[in-house]
């Protein structure tokens, strides 16, 4: 027994366990295990206690071919689809956490593994037998056989979602043991680093029994190996011109920078479908956000300093996206919602042994007004708040209060909420802290960079409003503190739709309204009069630019910015991409004079959308509902009307 020793995995020796040729049984529970080293042999070992660990993977337990009895409880990271990767691994395996497994194993064993060998022959036979020459080189097998073992994992489908890691898994193992054996392909040498392809991993956030009744299918609709170089657009012109994919116009304007912003397209992702249909062209995608850094950073990109990996939104589910990839690492499923926003937050949890450690949770919320939480690491949606009985438009997480979320619903009121921190089991505490009372539907909100805990700002079907936050004062209810005025067809007005809303910087804030063309920036400082008393007080936004724009008059076509690169995006009703570098800018308006730019200014780029065949045809409308840029702006994801998903890479 070694067990409660706070054992690292540092800790088992090699040298030490190969020594015990005799040992049968060994407890190693309640340590702080994340893996075991592949060799310490323990040749003769039947009887197995992991349980409260930090195990991230079970592979290595198969240096223990005699093991009878299995046990790995509250290792918080593992998951149904390990649980099937040892039966399959440990061919004596009876008992598995306490329950007798001998039928399951045999099935696992044999009926799956028969299943999956059909399939994966029958994909070699219809896709790739023909691909390979009578008389071919050493570098067309290797390159057939990471295109058919890439290929395969992808399409070929077996059994409930829940298990889609396990299936791809074991697809891998047998793809690689027939093109070894059937056609005399080596797959050790001079192989390829293996590409993590989680497309499709699923978990109902609702019932386990329902995601486990269908197969998700994630289809790549576009052959990342066609490169599209955007063209950018000429003033005044405002039709896309996709045919002219590698032409490129120069500059427009004097004052505009010189810089073209060479973007290519990576992925075209059809991932949020309704019941999983490939025919889905017409489920909306709202919302996206990357995911934070965390200093282990176990999905940060090796080359740039922030996250590669998003969360996207749209129908009944939410997406983790690797954007480099462009492989689905995680997909969660509420068969009843439409979900509108996520939001992410980093919490320091205990999850065992008192082992504090930085986790990321991401809150996911839509029409049924609810927010769902989610441990992502863990593949578990650990609890929801019943936030609003409307649907929820919006939510976002205080930048200094970790557990602070506020959700902006149709019934016309903003909430702050206290998710509270979930403990090892957990059990969680949220409560209400405060209600902001809005005159018509809030559809975008932001907290003001330099006092996010004492204002917010919103932009509503029907006008701007700021409100104070503080909760020092005594007040749980709140009316808006400020409506802010805008040029109108003819004067200043307050009543415009604002359905895009976020701060360039800590002061230049980015709306887009109803007057048609144009997006304002505008300084917060300048507009906003803190000293001024009383409520619901009218304030005229001191603008500092306009940006040039679509003409349409679509709305919620939201915008987004780049606050270390200056640059603000929004897409447009034929799903394009307007970018606009303000690096230039920024200084001058930032002045204490804040100086004007009289003249319009036109985007330093739009991105066209490619010719891209949704189902053999050209899609006849496609709006871009959002568009977000990473921190870093190495990526860029485009959400769109007919349920793809673009991610386009900086390059």
């Amino acid at each position: 027994s070694l067990s409660k020793l706070q054992l690292k995995t540092g800790d088992l020796d090699p040298r030490l366990f190969s020594r015990l040729r005799h040992l049968q049984k060994l407890d190693l529970s309640d340590n702080l295990l994340d893996k075991f080293p592949n060799s310490l042999t323990l040749p003769d070992l039947r009887v197995l206690n992991c349980n409260n660990n930090k195990l991230e993977d079970v592979t290595a337990l198969k240096q223990f071919p005699l093991l009878e009895e299995l046990t790995y409880e509250n290792n918080v990271y593992l998951t149904l689809n390990d649980d099937y990767k040892v039966m399959f691994l440990l061919q004596n395996l009876r008992l598995l956490n306490g329950k007798d497994i001998t039928k399951l194993a045999n099935h696992v064993r044999r009926v799956n593994s028969r299943k999956l060998t059909s399939k994966v022959t029958a994909h070699w036979k219809k896709f790739f037998c023909d691909q390979l020459p009578e008389k071919y080189t050493a570098e067309q097998v290797k390159s057939i056989k990471k295109k058919f073992l890439k290929s395969v994992q992808t399409n070929v489908v077996y059994g409930p979602s829940s298990l889609s890691e396990f299936t791809r898994w074991r697809v891998k193992m047998i793809a690689e043991e027939f093109l070894a054996n059937s056609l005399g392909l080596e797959l050790n040498s001079d192989t390829e680093p293996e590409e993590k392809t989680d497309e499709n991993e699923e978990e109902s956030t609702e019932s386990p029994r329902e995601a486990a009744e269908e197969v998700a299918q994630v289809v790549h609709i576009y052959d990342p190996l066609v490169t599209v170089t955007p063209s950018k657009r000429k003033r005044n012109h405002s039709k896309s011109s996709p045919g002219n994919k590698r032409s490129k116009t120069q500059a427009n304007t004097e004052e505009e920078s010189a810089e073209d912003v060479s973007a290519e397209p990576l992925h075209f992702l059809q991932c949020h479908s309704k019941g999983n249909s490939r025919e889905d062209f017409k489920t909306q995608l709202w919302s996206c956000v990357f995911e934070p850094v965390l200093d282990s950073g176990a999905r940060k990109d090796p080359i740039v300093s922030s996250s590669r990996t998003v969360a996207t939104c749209g129908g009944e589910s939410v997406c983790l996206i690797d954007c480099e990839t462009g492989t689905v690492l995680k997909k969660y499923k509420v068969a009843t919602e439409e979900f509108f926003s996520v939001a992410w937050t980093t919490l320091t949890m205990v999850i065992s042994d008192s082992h504090k450690k930085a986790h990321n949770i991401l809150a996911a919320a839509g029409r049924r007004g609810i927010v769902k939480l989610i441990h992502v690491a863990a593949d578990f949606c650990y609890g929801e708040i019943k936030a609003h009985k409307k649907p929820i438009a919006t939510v976002c997480f205080s930048p200094t209060q970790e557990t602070h979320l506020f959700t902006a619903s149709y019934d016309k009121r903003i909430a702050l909420w206290d998710i509270g921190i979930p403990d090892c089991d957990y059990n969680f505490k949220a409560s209400q802290l405060l209600v902001l009372e809005t005159a018509s539907i809030p559809l975008r909100i932001a907290l003001v960079p330099t006092c996010p805990e004492q204002y917010l700002l919103a932009g509503c079907e029907d006008g701007c409003f700021a409100w104070n936050i503080k909760l020092d004062k005594g007040q749980k209810s709140r009316p808006f503190e400020a409506i802010f005025q805008f040029p109108g067809e003819e004067s200043m007005t307050t009543s415009h739709r604002v359905d895009g809303l976020a701060f360039l910087n800590d002061d230049v804030v980015v709306s887009k309204s109803s007057k048609p063309g144009c997006i304002y920036l505008w300084s917060w400082s300048k507009s906003f009069d803190a000293k001024g008393k009383g409520c619901q007080r009218t304030m005229s936004a001191v603008i500092l630019a306009e940006l040039e724009w679509s003409t349409t008059d679509m709305s919620y076509l939201t915008l987004s910015t780049c606050p270390a690169k200056e640059y603000v995006f929004c897409g447009d009703e034929k799903g394009s991409v307007w970018m606009y570098n303000l690096s230039s800018y920024a200084t001058a308006w930032g002045s204490p004079k804040g100086k004007r730019s009289e003249r319009r200014i036109s985007p330093t780029q739009i991105l066209p959308w490619p010719e891209l065949r949704l189902n053999g045809e050209q899609p006849p409308e496609i709006l871009v509902n959002n568009v977000v840029a990473d921190p870093a702006f190495t990526y860029l994801v485009v959400l769109t009307s007919v349920n793809v998903t673009a991610i386009w890479k900086k390059s």
